[in-house]
């Protein structure tokens, strides 16, 4: 008998029962996101891959009603606050570069505070994990048409005016856009050039994220998706000029597609710009001593972490959202699965979020949460 031959077409019969499934999976998806997106409404770019493979990769709708300029896979979209971990991911390897400790006093970097012994034990790390306690003091609505423009700087300075924390530093979790804001220009302080070109230098390039780009207030001129809202029933556009506080960066100021973001997390898993430690470190629950809150902590530097204990499906998963003016995002990757589902949007997602949802459902019934 030849066993080699009989090996053969094992192995044959085990790709190909695995180039099925695939097929169908994709299948299946296809049905469900095709339905949530028009081809003549904003849209958005949806992508999955596990291991070294896309498994479903599809763009949706229109990306600038204006031209009718479709969507496409190399269409740029705001990731919101997707941005934060790649401020974070900077301030990491500053410190790799021993330029800085997450350990460091924020006064450290700003001398300019009216109660500078109000925020004496506020450190970097607090800032990573939002749990700085730092008020935010920006008047957006009373002071709209400034906030339509107003960068980091701006958007940071009104926090130097404060007299009373929330609590005390590491006590307990606060989102905070301007505490990114603030960490932006930490960068600056060290690098003496803007932060954008930092990170362009440092991460995009060594990652090969080639069509990313960080706004320094207004949007990119090319190949960029508008984002919208649903109102009186009809879209509006809702991005620079129209929301405020879009124009400041820290918080929220890249630019990507979902391929430039599989990229970023590839060059995450293999340490390509930051060290294999620091990685695990911002990728960890960061949870103080003086932790003294109802809620566990979720944070590690810069994402938010899930552990399986918390998830309906028992596996462990790391990620962030995003959402500003008319854009939606999300990154989702599961570590032990090496799982990757990453959507970028220009419109809001409404009752499509139910079908983006789905998709989580169709991971466990192919068994990729095993």
């Amino acid at each position: 008998m030849n066993y080699y031959l009989i090996l053969v077409l094992i192995l044959s019969c085990i790709n190909l029962c695995a180039q099925t499934l695939e097929n169908d999976m994709e299948s299946k998806l296809h049905d469900l996101f095709s339905t949530a997106f028009k081809d003549s409404e904003p849209g958005g770019s949806i992508l999955i891959k596990k291991g070294e493979r896309v498994i479903y990769e599809q763009h949706f709708g229109i990306a600038n009603l204006d031209t009718n300029e479709k969507v496409t896979e190399s269409t740029l979209f705001n990731t919101g606050s997707i941005s934060k971990t790649f401020v974070s991911n900077g301030i990491l390897i500053l410190q790799e570069r021993q330029q800085l400790s997450v350990e460091n006093k924020i006064t450290e970097f700003f001398d300019d505070f009216d109660s500078p012994h109000i925020i004496d034990d506020i450190r970097i790390k607090h800032l990573l994990s939002h749990s700085s306690g730092l008020p935010d003091l920006r008047r957006v609505n009373e002071k709209f048409e400034y906030f339509l423009t107003a960068k980091d700087a701006g958007n940071f300075e009104p926090l130097k005016r404060v007299h009373k924390l929330h609590f005390e530093p590491g006590e307990k979790f606060e989102y905070s856009n301007p505490a990114y804001n603030g960490l932006a220009l930490i960068i600056e302080k060290l690098t003496n050039d803007k932060w954008q070109k930092f990170i362009v230098s440092n991460i995009f390039e060594p990652a090969g994220m080639k069509n990313s780009k960080i706004t320094d207030g207004s949007y990119p001129e090319k190949g960029v998706a508008h984002g919208y809202e649903f109102k009186n029933g009809k879209y509006i556009e809702s991005d620079y000029g129209e929301v405020p506080t879009f124009a400041a960066a820290g918080n929220g100021g890249v630019w990507s597609t979902t391929k430039d973001l599989a990229t970023y997390e590839k060059a995450l898993q293999e340490h390509t710009f930051l060290s294999k430690a620091l990685i695990q470190e911002s990728r960890t629950i960061y949870k103080p001593k003086n932790w003294n809150d109802t809620n566990d902590p979720k944070l590690g530097y810069g994402w938010f972490i899930s552990p399986k204990n918390d998830s309906k499906f028992n596996i462990d998963m790391i990620y962030h959202t995003g959402s500003q003016g008319g854009f939606n995002a999300f990154y989702y990757y599961f570590p032990s699965k090496d799982l990757l589902y990453v959507g970028l949007f220009n419109r809001p997602l409404g009752k499509s979020r139910a079908k983006v949802n789905a998709a989580f459902d169709l991971f466990e019934e192919f068994n990729w949460f095993d």
